[in-house]
């Protein structure tokens, strides 16, 4: 690894690497020696640093839990912790990846969560950050989803579904805004560039892609953070998923 690499990517590297998998180091030397320069030197060498370091390793985990690396997670939660990710912080990605992979795949990340956490002295469970309640969610979520996602295109999500599909809306609304985006922990910038890199990592979500690159603008986000996005997941979730990721910033964001 370089001397360009920070204190906190070398400390990132030392647990993802030297504290997991030594044995890859004696087996897979090369393999080991080339992956560290890119993924802990080159990549972080080419970020703007318009994201923190620990919004870096939060983004990062989104992505490991879309593409199921229970173990890789493990680690990286380590590393991010130490990075100065917060308890809360790490338990509102798992729940908020729910809406996106579905908790079938989340159940694991949440237990591992669970496992790590107690292992370093945090007292489960953590204090509640709802906002809402089973009567306020379906109100508060579809006022969340139209300041994120813009109330004209959310009027007419609604206004073009089938009679028989609107429940389908109406569980966007009340479930992935109402349930997830609402809650404190993580602001809402936070919380959809989180969701830019869980749907990225998942990929065959072209679509929503480039529907949350245009939320991300909505709420501040700018094209260098969704850049700077793509560059620290790319060693993680590999070209193909990163590359249909930039397509759609430059599809809505193109550079000026």
């Amino acid at each position: 690894m370089s001397p360009a690499a920070s204190e906190a990517d070398r400390a990132g590297h030392d647990a993802l690497f030297l504290g997991r998998t030594s044995d890859l180091a004696r087996t897979d030397p090369e393999f080991v020696a080339f992956f560290d320069d890119f993924a802990f030197d080159e990549t972080l060498r080419a970020v703007t640093g318009d994201l923190s370091r620990p919004e870096r390793s939060m983004y990062r985990l989104g992505a490991v839990i879309a593409v199921g690396a229970v173990t890789e997670f493990r680690v990286m939660l380590g590393a991010a912790l130490d990075d100065g990710v917060t308890p809360v912080q790490v338990k509102e990605i798992v729940y908020q990846a729910t809406a996106y992979v579905g908790v079938a795949r989340v159940v694991d990340f949440l237990h591992a969560t669970n496992e790590v956490l107690t292992d370093r002295g945090v007292a489960l469970p953590l204090d509640g950050r709802s906002t809402t309640t089973p009567e306020t969610r379906g109100i508060a979520g579809l006022a969340k989803q139209k300041e994120i996602v813009g109330a004209d295109a959310v009027d007419g999500m609604y206004a073009n579904a089938p009679a028989d599909a609107r429940r389908f809306q109406e569980f966007l609304s009340g479930n992935c805004f109402g349930d997830y985006y609402t809650r404190d922990g993580l602001d809402v910038k936070q919380r959809e560039l989180l969701t830019f890199s869980i749907l990225v990592a998942l990929g065959g979500a072209d679509g929503q892609v480039e529907g949350h690159v245009k939320a991300n603008l909505n709420v501040g986000s700018t094209r260098a953070q969704l850049l700077d996005v793509l560059t620290v997941l790319l060693p993680f979730v590999g070209y193909p998923r990163t590359l249909n990721g930039l397509a759609a910033v430059n599809e809505v964001a193109p550079p000026e």
